[in-house]
């Protein structure tokens, strides 16, 4: 098992995954739509370098990372509307 190519893919999909989880619920078809393109994407990269346990060892750590994180941080922080923010300094 390739090591560097296992953290790569982790990382991968831990933005991907972290991109979906904090993005606005309006928002989140759209993401989850370019995560697809994404995701066809890093299925080719897996096919052609015959990297299948890599990938999914690297799909589970990711998992595993997400979670953890929405556990600790998102549960308590839920992303708000484009409407609700706020920007320090604006003058409006």
């Amino acid at each position: 098992m390739d090591i560097g190519i296992t953290a790569l893919l982790t990382v991968t999909f831990s933005l991907i995954f972290l991109l979906i989880q904090r993005s606005e619920r309006r928002r989140r078809l759209i993401v989850f739509l370019a995560f697809l393109v994404v995701g066809e994407l890093i299925r080719r990269y897996t096919f052609y370098r015959g990297t299948h346990t890599e990938t999914w060892v690297a799909l589970i750590l990711a998992l595993l990372f997400n979670g953890v994180f929405w556990l600790f941080i998102g549960r308590y922080n839920p992303p708000k509307s484009s409407e609700e923010i706020q920007v320090i300094g604006l003058d409006d």
